[in-house]
């Protein structure tokens, strides 16, 4: 899967979250399932992947130092789990959340990692999206900016094999949709409503309006890489 593809596919999670309850899991099953079989392919026979969307449609638990983890995609060699990969694609509301995601993410890694596990990450977000009170109205936009990165440029510089609350590598995508009337979209369901008109001939892209120098920990806007990266890795181990 190439980077235009992987957009495609992110398309078109983003279709089914604008058609489905925001609690459902088949946006999930789209992506999830996409990049796992991306990944099964690329390793070879000797690798076994487990994700929603692929196989028997399951998510499976790898052992961490404290607890087991049920984790987005499960890679495991000649039987035994050895990687894992987080996911995570924001839609909403996401300078409310932005600090317990960035702290999760830490939480979950060093979990897995101190358990002598393999752990990546993808975070995708859109460059802008609305900000809903609980009524479902939206009260603001939301743009990311330079300052919502800083952190992962800061984490994108750690010596992983030194920092085990750091992700071997993470892929981090920042979209753009089509532009949208804030006058005209002021409700979830408006919302919903406009963009799953304008996005199913309109493209997904890259956002061009965030850069930063990232260190090697942070992959931005490459999913090839990404993938080319983490499968060097594995199978280097």
């Amino acid at each position: 899967m190439n980077n235009q593809q992987f957009l495609q596919t992110v398309k078109k999670s983003f279709i089914k979250f604008l058609r489905t309850h925001s609690r459902s899991n088949k946006k999930l099953i789209v992506l999830h399932g996409a990049i796992a079989d991306d990944i099964k392919n690329k390793l070879g026979r000797e690798y076994g992947v487990k994700s929603l969307g692929l196989g028997s449609g399951k998510e499976g638990q790898l052992a961490g130092r404290y607890m087991e983890k049920i984790v987005d995609i499960l890679i495991s060699k000649n039987e035994k789990n050895i990687a894992g990969i987080g996911i995570k694609f924001v839609m909403n509301n996401y300078s409310q959340n932005s600090n317990n995601y960035f702290e999760n993410m830490l939480g979950e890694t060093a979990n897995i990692r101190t358990n002598n596990k393999e752990y990546f990450q993808v975070l995708i977000l859109p460059e802008e999206m609305p900000y809903y009170n609980k009524a479902g109205k939206i009260t603001k936009w939301e743009k990311i900016t330079s300052h919502n990165i800083d952190k992962y440029i800061a984490l994108s510089r750690d010596n992983t094999e030194r920092y085990l609350h750091t992700p071997i590598k993470t892929l981090l995508l920042i979209i753009k949709f089509p532009e949208c009337d804030h006058k005209a979209v002021t409700t979830k369901l408006r919302y919903k409503k406009y963009y799953l008109n304008q996005t199913q001939d309109a493209p997904v892209r890259i956002s061009t309006g965030i850069s930063g120098f990232f260190g090697n920990a942070i992959i931005l806007n490459d999913y090839e890489l990404f993938i080319k990266k983490i499968v060097h890795y594995l199978k280097s181990i």
